[in-house]
């Protein structure tokens, strides 16, 4: 699947969460090729050259240029936690931003990338890069694979420095948090993908007789209390317990004890379904202690299908059997196949070669990386075209009058809108900042090759939810 950035395969998810010491490095270029951030020149006579305006601009905007901070994770802090690592993703980004200016850029404005790393273990690195990117560098937004599950680094982006940020792995309690429209996310935040789930769940009478309990985490409670139990209860769904795991470091012995008190009782409540909601306790860990300790449960999940995926082909290649995540179900978008065929696949690809002189490995394509890693050159490019892409469209909605007040404006009254690293529907308008809207049911099948694969229960729809 290929359905959102798949930045954080396996383990890493919970590597991120833990309270670790954090490193960051920074590097400025404007592409891979450059090493320090100048901005470059429009193209000879264009018409948009310097464009005429009427309103003050925003941060980091001038009459020829827009400068836009690139947040990118330091894989060599968490290599040890994953299977998928990235590389050389100054020059993958750089495609793209390459072609947009090489094209006139954003109404004759270049697009000038000031990259900065971090390493996303605690949340030190991510804030720090927040008061790099608004107070040192001035740029005027935040694109990238930007991370924080406390949302504290990307509210001191949005709120309380004023800076535009399109990023991934949010939710609607972090978008809130800042004022509206300043935040965009390429995605789907978990709270629109219940509503999505529930709608096609309830279509197919999955839940019909069941009795459902519910696990979560401390980073999903909200989300479990504002939008898993109240989704369920208005489906009519007979409830058992709420479990919220406290998983606040890299120890989870406490969490695994609770996880196994839990199990006792759903007994005793004759729950034979689990909605799981988290990054977290949808890991391996606690996967493989529910399916021993309930063998013929059903398992639901709103995690990420990419997320998942990576846990669930772990266990596949590591040889156990029953896979725990057999048959478990959840919503994604198109399929490895489909997104490859797909028009939105064949423009990013295209740009990366025009740009570079090399061909674009597809998501089906797996390539051999250093130390028995494998190179996530996909999902970088596929991160970097989305978008990329995604800020030209809007900065070019915003017109020349490029600042936060046009900008916002743009986004509430955009409407259907590309997604060009993910399906073929999307939209953005006021209240809804996450534009994925390409969904369908499935199921994870460990027969299917290489490792297992989500199977298509439904076909795609046009689905915005909630």
């Amino acid at each position: 699947m290929r359905y959102r950035s798949a930045l954080v395969p396996g383990l890493v998810l919970a590597a991120l969460c833990a309270s670790c010491s954090s490193s960051s490095s920074h590097t400025t270029a404007t592409t891979a090729a450059h090493g320090t951030a100048t901005t470059a020149a429009a193209p000879a006579g264009s018409a948009a050259q310097q464009p005429t305006t009427t309103l003050p601009l925003g941060k980091g905007v001038t009459a020829t240029s827009i400068r836009v901070g690139v947040g990118l994770v330091d894989f060599t802090c968490i290599e040890q936690y994953t299977n998928s690592i990235r590389t050389n993703q100054q020059q993958q980004w750089g495609a793209y931003f390459d072609d947009i200016n090489q094209h006139g850029g954003v109404l004759g404005r270049q697009l000038v990338p000031v990259y900065e790393s971090y390493c996303p273990i605690g949340n030190t690195g991510a804030l720090n890069l927040c008061t790099k990117f608004t107070e040192d560098d001035n740029v005027f937004a935040v694109v990238g694979d930007f991370i924080d599950f406390s949302g504290d680094a990307e509210t001191c982006v949005a709120r309380d420095h004023s800076t535009v940020l399109l990023t991934f792995e949010l939710t609607r309690a972090i978008i809130d948090e800042s004022p509206p429209g300043m935040i965009v996310m390429p995605g789907s935040v978990p709270e629109r993908r219940d509503s999505v789930l529930f709608q096609l769940l309830k279509s197919q009478h999955t839940l019909d007789g069941k009795v459902v309990g519910v696990l979560g985490e401390t980073t999903s409670a909200t989300t479990v209390s504002s939008s898993v139990v109240p989704g369920l209860k208005a489906m009519g769904v007979q409830l058992g317990s709420t479990a919220i795991l406290t998983i606040t470091n890299a120890d989870t012995s406490a969490a695994q004890s609770q996880l196994d008190s839990f199990i006792e009782k759903w007994k005793t409540e004759h729950v034979d379904t689990i909605f799981v909601s988290g990054p977290q306790v949808s890991s391996q860990q606690f996967m493989e202690k529910l399916r021993s300790g309930m063998p013929d449960v059903t398992l639901i999940t709103d995690a990420t299908a990419t997320d998942v995926l990576g846990y669930a082909q772990q266990e596949q290649k590591s040889g156990r059997h029953p896979n725990p995540y057999e048959g478990m179900i959840t919503i994604g978008g198109p399929t490895s196949k489909e997104y490859d065929d797909s028009p939105n696949w064949q423009y990013c690809a295209k740009i990366y070669q025009q740009q570079t002189g090399m061909v674009a490995p597809n998501a089906e394509t797996v390539v051999p990386g250093p130390n028995g890693k494998t190179l996530d050159i996909n999902g970088s490019l596929n991160d970097a075209c989305q978008t990329v892409t995604m800020f030209r469209d809007i900065a070019t909605r915003a017109g020349t009058d490029l600042n936060n007040q046009t900008w916002v404006k743009a986004v509430d009254t955009y409407g259907p809108i590309r997604n060009m690293g993910g399906g073929q529907y999307a939209s953005l308008h006021t209240g809804k900042y996450d534009v994925d809207d390409t969904f369908r049911l499935e199921e994870f099948n460990s027969s299917l090759p290489p490792n297992g694969q989500w199977q298509p229960i439904t076909p795609l729809e046009n689905v915005p939810g909630v």
